[in-house]
């Protein structure tokens, strides 16, 4: 899966702005996930530990969930060039195998002087959220600040 490149500049942004995708889980992205990161936790590679868990079975790493709003981010909103300054997240329940997290990126707040953008964050699954928060980025200019109109 990989997003179509949008490149948006500072002076492109306006408040209220949204940037979606949705993404598939599979067994292999969770495995995948596991061999680049390290985190072997079984919860999310043994359904034999992991059914005697509360969760019944396998999930996730909540941390693949939000590498998903990366994805957002890095090619969508704003695109290419984009600096992470920082994200909170909050998890909020479970995402499992075959499950669909629909994402949701949307501009809150513009700082024109330092050419930052607050954006709200949510994962969803079939309507729950999963996971939220927010995320402060730095966006290239184009150089050419947008004059408002009377």
């Amino acid at each position: 899966m990989f997003l179509e490149l949008q490149n948006l500049y500072f002076e492109d942004l306006t408040l209220g702005r949204i940037e979606r995708m949705s993404k598939t889980v599979s067994s292999s992205d969770i495995v995948g996930f596991a061999e680049l990161t390290g985190d072997r936790n079984p919860i999310h590679l043994s359904q034999h530990f992991a059914a005697k868990t509360p969760f019944g079975g396998r999930i996730a790493h909540g941390l693949y969930t939000a590498s998903l709003i990366s994805a957002v981010l890095g090619t969508r909103l704003p695109g290419p060039g984009a600096i992470y300054i920082s994200q909170t997240l909050n998890f909020r329940a479970p995402v499992r195998i075959d499950d669909t997290v629909d994402v949701e990126v949307k501009v809150v707040e513009l700082i024109p002087e330092r050419f930052r953008a607050r954006l709200s964050c949510v994962c969803s699954v079939k309507g729950e959220v999963v996971l939220d928060g927010e995320a402060l980025v730095k966006v290239p200019s184009s150089g050419v600040q947008k004059v408002a109109s009377a």
